[in-house]
């Protein structure tokens, strides 16, 4: 008689858990077509003339793939240069980021000194202060000390408005290295850069992976900060350039939506080679006890 209480029970609890993960895949797919359509619509209108811009729905196909749209990106917004800026800008920061936020979320985690603790709050308070509120002492700070209209300068702008979210992102994961990996490595002799370098890097891979995934969007597509630190047009990046054909003064559309695929690619596939790490990295903890 109780296994005949039972089994409804039990079928009633696989029917709700089926009705449930069904209406959560629905939500998702529903969400997934929102979030796909402006990106088609992007994608669709970079191959379209100007007529079939304002003539035709903007789901609507192209009659014949417009190539000159991306021929005429390149060399209106003089890509090459452009290009070349942007993952300059992008890939030196992010590495100096990487390296800089590992040291420094290590030592703040194994460290129990009051400094220390200071540090991690210091970071915290950083990430609080909105970064629209910094622009001008940024840019005085930055003219004072000729760092405007420069590479270096806008390298450096870069890594200091965005360690605070990396020390604290390094930090929390610092958790989930075992501390008894880097004991064993002291009493075998290992000094404490070789300890970093051959013991807690290499376990903070998905770490770093996200941290590099999350910076890299960020400064690819900074508009704000790239557009107040650089006026000369030899050290202008892609998102600044790109803006120009959204003006009052032009309408050349088609263009600027094949500029923004030519820019998307990049960043695309650096989210796709490290996406295994990515995930790895945002679970990590989850189901820590």
């Amino acid at each position: 008689m109780s296994f005949l209480k039972k089994k409804p029970l039990e079928e009633a609890t696989k029917q709700k858990y089926t009705m449930a993960t069904f209406g959560a895949q629905l939500g998702m797919s529903i969400m997934a077509i929102l979030y796909l359509v402006p990106l088609f619509m992007v994608f669709n209108y970079s191959f379209k003339t100007k007529k079939e811009l304002y003539l035709t729905s903007a789901l609507s196909l192209p009659k014949a793939v417009q190539w000159a749209n991306y021929k005429k990106a390149f060399s209106k917004l003089n890509l090459t240069t452009t290009f070349t800026n942007t993952f300059l800008y992008t890939l030196i920061s992010v590495l100096i980021l990487a390296l800089l936020c590992s040291a420094t979320a290590w030592a703040i985690a194994r460290c129990k000194a009051k400094f220390f603790k200071f540090c991690y709050v210091y970071f915290l308070v950083g990430i609080l202060i909105p970064s629209q509120a910094l622009f001008l002492p940024i840019y005085v700070i930055g003219y004072k000390l000729h760092l405007t209209n420069t590479r270096y300068g806008i390298i450096f702008m870069y890594i200091a408005t965005g360690i605070s979210f990396g020390v604290f992102l390094m930090t929390s994961f610092m958790s989930t290295v075992p501390i008894e990996l880097e004991e064993a490595a002291r009493i075998d002799g290992c000094s404490v850069f070789r300890t970093y370098f051959t013991i807690v890097m290499p376990l903070l891979k998905p770490a770093m992976a996200t941290l590099i995934i999350m910076q890299s969007f960020q400064i690819w597509n900074d508009y704000l900060l790239a557009s107040l630190y650089v006026s000369k047009k030899d050290l202008k990046t892609l998102t600044v350039v790109i803006q120009g054909l959204f003006s009052s003064q032009t309408s050349d559309y088609t263009t600027a939506m094949a500029a923004i695929v030519i820019s998307v690619l990049p960043i695309a596939v650096l989210f796709l080679s490290l996406q295994k790490y990515f995930i790895k990295g945002m679970t990590v903890g989850a189901v820590k006890g």
